[in-house]
């Protein structure tokens, strides 16, 4: 072997072995660090989990810097495009694909609009904009995700540790393995991306075959979605939100009150709103803006059912978009 080569040869060998004395390190770090031993003792004492077991699980979570990465916002904000947005979610390919679930799951979907008055198509659609219709449920350990949440991005760091108990909650009464099952960068299991905390709360087993399932069971996760949304206040029959037209500047009072609904739809008119559709006078609503730089404004009125749909992803954009790909699914459904 020539010099060159056997240099390199050595400084592979090195990098490897550096490389697995640092995932090593941080393998085992979590398991010995103050907080995460606080947080065990927590565990122990609140829901008998055994500090032994608990302590070899942190031993094998690894702290995922990609995970804070994606999570951490921009240091210079960037201005929300709703076209840009849009553009995700609502393509041919999507549809296409939703028509196609739509399909393939009609009998479950008809069973959860009859349990929870939920329509299919919004269910079609947010499962469509979470998981592409379960086709990218994540690729990350969810023990990973959240103990590298939970312990490192303090800004959020106690809304994971209550996500990270959910999960280990979770875990033991389905009698899963805590270290195999995968979900995204935040944590989020399944075809519905449901956070742990969800999960328990609002998992389902629609195909009754004795557990709730939201990565193996489409029926479980149509379910679930439609049982979210009827606890959070689904209002069955109504409409979810109107295109309007606004007119002066007295409008703006609508939009910087926030989406919750807490003006009636008659007043809409005193503010210079306009909405392209009617509903009952006393209907709580919001006046949403969604904006894209450069271009006009677009708004709509977002009812009961609008302002539900953001308790599942706390975004007026994510709302709009699921709205919009529920509609274009629902109008590319072949006739009955």
């Amino acid at each position: 072997m020539s010099r060159p080569a056997r240099l390199l040869s050595v400084l592979l060998a090195f990098a490897l072995s550096s490389s697995i004395t640092v995932t090593a390190t941080a393998a085992a770090q979590y398991a010995e660090r103050e907080d995460v031993r606080q947080f065990i003792a927590e565990m122990v004492h609140r829901h008998g989990f055994v500090r032994k077991e608990l302590r070899t699980l942190f031993s094998q979570a690894r702290f995922q810097p990609a995970i804070i990465k994606a999570i951490t916002p921009p240091t210079e904000p960037r201005a929300k495009s709703w076209q840009a947005y849009r553009a995700l979610f609502l393509t041919p390919q999507r549809i296409e694909a939703g028509v196609e679930f739509r399909e393939q799951q009609r009998e479950a979907l008809s069973r959860a609009v009859e349990l929870y008055g939920v329509p299919e198509e919004i269910i079609v659609a947010i499962i469509g904009v979470e998981s592409v219709y379960g086709r990218n449920t994540g690729n990350y350990r969810v023990i990973d995700a959240l103990t590298t949440l939970a312990f490192d991005y303090p800004p959020r760091a106690e809304f994971f540790r209550t996500e990270l108990e959910n999960y280990l909650l979770y875990a033991r009464d389905a009698g899963i393995d805590t270290l195999g099952l995968k979900g995204s960068y935040a944590g989020a299991i399944g075809i519905p991306q449901f956070m742990p905390g969800s999960y328990r709360r609002y998992a389902v087993d629609l195909d009754g075959d004795g557990k709730q399932d939201l990565s193996g069971s489409f029926a479980d996760a149509i379910g679930s979605v439609a049982n979210f949304l009827q606890a959070h206040g689904w209002e069955t029959g109504q409409p979810v939100a109107f295109a309007a037209q606004v007119h002066g500047e007295n409008y703006r009072k609508l939009v910087d009150a926030g989406i919750k609904p807490t003006y009636r739809y008659d007043d809409l008119a005193n503010f210079g709103v306009s909405a392209e559709g009617g509903t009952r006078a006393d209907a709580p609503c919001a006046l949403i803006e969604l904006a894209t730089p450069g271009e006009a404004s677009q708004y709509l009125v977002g009812l009961t059912n609008f302002y539900v749909l953001t308790r599942y992803n706390h975004s007026s954009l994510y709302a709009a978009a699921v709205l919009e790909l529920a509609q274009a699914v629902k109008s590319a459904y072949p006739p009955k």
